[in-house]
């Protein structure tokens, strides 16, 4: 039986949190419940620490975690930085479906019956168990994902947890719109017809979160917690090069969901040895009705054909575009656009790669810029910002795989090398792959390269006859295939204008004039949306509505009164 006070209890205690959020996204002002700086005025001297221990006990280890079906571990995870994380999980082959969907599935009927309100409150706290958890997690995430370690806090921690209450948020709003019960009357001749109506909120079956490599939590949790806030069981299937951080994430869902009276298999991992190709498994199964995909185009799309069961959500490939036309602070333009290709070594579904600029040049506070001047100013840049290995790695993170590494060392041979890449030397970790950005030259013929993603620290500066063919270029590359991202530096408000228009007619968020500490690559919880689902690059937005009200529905009865 479900300990309905235990879940009331969970629901109290975190209200207030809860209609802060809800609030924030109808208003769209900043709004942030989890502090983002790891300073130990904030979280205590020791914090800082004892996460780093945490995280080094589980080396060596096998995770302590249940999970039904799995029978022996594996282990696959090796740190960007240079060593192997040596932690072992519970695998799942693919003959260990049938339990794992059967367990997952089983509490799904008391967590339903428990109503919106306590599934929420379960939640919520796990959030606040997470947070308690969250310099473990960084170093969990800093070490699967190759960010350094500042940004695995914020973007892996502080800012992930935001995500995931945006969603729980928005998930409650939409499920508590509908009254439980209402008496209907219509009134007639005589007595008026009276009716009792219940409106119950239903699951819609299991869902499954596709983890990626670069952001494993930050794109998996508000998924994850918007299905498990609907009712629905979430299976996890980390990538094979991320597991750590979402192991933990698996583990504090399935103490609180027991604290709670809860099934706690309604949160389960599904660890898997590479050639198994579980997600595609999972993913076509008739039980699984909600699916979290982030990566490549080529499993997102095979998705989208195959797993014809399930309503799928999915962030994949895209070409981000930046529109150069005039500047009134060509310093600025550059130092954005540097620290924007530098970001995490640039391993970013939101990162620009596409700078489309005209041959002649573009107008300047400093004067007419052609396009090697316009390369100079931002390899300048990059140098302030890169030119020190200590202050790099900080910024850059570590290359991810080898994927990423390739793309870089092939991308010289696609054009002109307009700044090269260097390898840097990370002061702690010798073994780290550590690469700066590099800008290749092309032409706006040379469509076969730049419309396609080259996932990794590398742009293009397209030069094309004018803004207007950058403009149209911009709008074609989008509307065939996708981007998260757009940008625009002009002066002139005709252009400006023209790239809104772009943008509103090919679904992507756009930004005007960046200069400032605001950079493409970054979005901020309740405020700005990330992706839109209205191009390829991705089927949904993190977080609207329409990211949640589809993992739900609801069921009524009715009788006469």
């Amino acid at each position: 039986m479900t300990d309905a006070p235990s879940a009331a209890a969970l629901f109290a205690a975190h209200e207030e949190t809860l209609r802060r959020a809800v609030e924030a996204t109808r208003t769209r002002e900043y709004f942030s419940a989890f502090e983002e700086s790891p300073s130990p005025r904030i979280y205590g001297e020791g914090a800082a620490a004892e996460g780093k221990a945490a995280f080094e006990e589980y080396a060596g280890t096998t995770f302590p975690l249940d999970t039904p079906g799995a029978e022996g571990t594996v282990t696959t995870e090796k740190s960007p930085f240079g060593f192997p994380l040596d932690v072992a999980y519970p695998r799942v082959a693919p003959d260990g479906v049938d339990p794992l969907l059967a367990a997952a599935a089983h509490g799904m009927k008391a967590f339903r019956d428990a109503g919106p309100d306590a599934r929420v409150g379960v939640c919520l706290e796990i959030l606040t168990r997470l947070h308690q958890r969250v310099f473990e997690l960084a170093n969990a995430v800093q070490h699967t994902s190759g960010q350094a370690f500042v940004m695995a806090f914020q973007a892996g921690g502080a800012h992930a947890l935001d995500r995931a209450l945006e969603a729980v948020a928005y998930a409650w709003d939409e499920m508590t719109r509908t009254p439980h019960t209402v008496v209907w009357e219509k009134p007639g001749k005589g007595e008026p017809l009276r009716m009792e109506k219940t409106f119950t909120v239903v699951p819609r079956g299991v869902a499954l979160v596709v983890g990626c490599n670069t952001f494993p939590t930050w794109n998996s949790w508000p998924g994850l917690f918007a299905s498990l806030a609907c009712g629905n069981a979430v299976v996890v299937k980390p990538h094979p090069g991320a597991v750590l951080p979402l192991a933990i994430t698996v583990q504090v869902c399935r103490e609180v969901l027991l604290e709670a009276g809860f099934d706690p298999n309604l949160v389960t991992l599904a660890a898997e040895d590479p050639a198994d190709g579980l997600a595609a498994v999972l993913a076509v199964r008739p039980e699984v009705k909600l699916i979290d995909f982030t990566g490549g185009n080529a499993f997102g799309d095979w998705l989208e054909q195959h797993a014809r069961q399930a309503i799928v959500f999915a962030e994949k490939a895209g070409v981000n575009a930046v529109v150069l036309d005039s500047t009134d602070s060509f310093r600025g333009l550059c130092t954005n656009l540097a620290f924007s290709f530098s970001l995490y070594t640039g391993q970013m579904c939101t990162a620009p790669q596409n700078v489309f600029l005209p041959a002649g040049g573009i107008e300047t506070d400093e004067g007419r810029k052609s396009v090697e001047e316009v390369a100079a100013g931002i390899e300048a840049a990059l140098g302030k910002l890169l030119g020190d290995d200590a202050r790099a790695v900080e910024l850059l993170g570590g290359v991810v795989n080898e994927g990423v590494l390739s793309r870089l060392e092939e991308s010289g041979t696609t054009g002109r090398v307009l700044v090269g890449s260097r390898a840097v030397r990370h002061p702690a970790y010798d073994d780290a792959v550590v690469r700066t950005p590099t800008i290749i030259g092309l032409t706006v013929a040379d469509r076969d390269i730049y419309e396609q993603e080259c996932f990794g620290p590398v742009a293009y500066l397209i030069e094309t006859a004018d803004t207007a063919e950058s403009i149209a270029v911009f709008r074609r590359t989008v509307k065939e295939h996708g981007a998260m991202t757009a940008s625009v530096y002009s002066t002139s408000e005709r252009v400006v204008e023209a790239m809104r228009e772009a943008a509103l007619d090919v679904g992507v968020a756009l930004s005007e004039n960046l200069t400032g500490g605001v950079f493409v690559n970054q979005s901020a919880a309740f405020s700005d949306y990330h992706g839109t689902g209205a191009n390829p690059a991705a089927t949904a937005s993190y977080t609207d509505t329409a990211y949640v009200a589809s993992r739900f529905r609801v069921v009524q009865s009715r009788r006469h009164l």
